[in-house]
C-alpha cells in the first residue's frame, strides 16, 4: 500500500539550487516510490542562532511503499551522497531532507517523529504543504 510522504528540502551551502535539483532526482529514483508534486522554491532565513547564509527550501510529495523508518534512512543516504556532514544541530548544510509527514501517521521513536515536530513553527513548510495540496487537488 502506498502512502503519501512529504519531504522538505533545504540547502544553504554551495550551489543551493543545484543541490535541490540533485536531491529531487535522487528522490525520484527511490525504490517503491514516485515523485508526485513539487512546491515552489523559496529563500528563508536560517533557523537557530548561528550566523550562516539563507536557505533555499522546497517541499515534495512522494508516493511510497517504503515504511517511514526506511524512507528516513534513504533520505539520510541521499544527504550523505550530496556531501552532507552532520555537525551541530543548527549548522549550515549542503542539503537537508526532512520527513515532514507520512500519510496521517503519528509516531515517535528514537530516530523519527511524525508529523515532524517543527511543522507548527515553520510557516514556509505550511505554505509549501498548502501549495502541494492545491496542485494535487487534495489535502496535504
Amino acid at each position: 500500500m502506498r502512502e503519501r510522504a512529504f519531504v522538505a528540502l533545504g540547502s544553504n551551502l554551495g550551489d543551493r539550487l543545484a543541490q535541490l535539483d540533485r536531491a529531487r532526482v535522487a528522490l525520484s529514483l527511490l525504490p517503491s516510490s514516485r515523485l508526485e508534486a513539487v512546491s515552489s522554491i523559496e529563500e528563508t532565513a536560517p533557523l537557530g542562532a548561528m550566523a550562516q547564509p539563507p536557505y533555499l527550501n522546497q517541499m515534495v510529495a512522494l508516493a511510497t511503499s517504503l515504511p517511514p523508518e526506511a524512507l528516513l534512512a534513504a533520505l539520510q543516504r541521499i544527504e550523505r551522497s550530496l556531501g552532507r556532514v552532520r555537525g551541530s544541530r543548527w549548522a549550515a548544510r549542503t542539503i537537508d531532507l526532512d520527513l515532514v509527514r507520512y500519510g496521517s501517521r503519528r509516531m515517535r521513536s528514537a530516530t523519527l517523529e511524525l508529523p515532524h515536530p517543527g511543522l507548527p513553527a515553520r510557516e514556509f513548510w505550511q505554505r509549501e504543504l498548502a501549495e502541494l495540496a492545491r496542485a494535487m487537488g487534495s489535502a496535504a
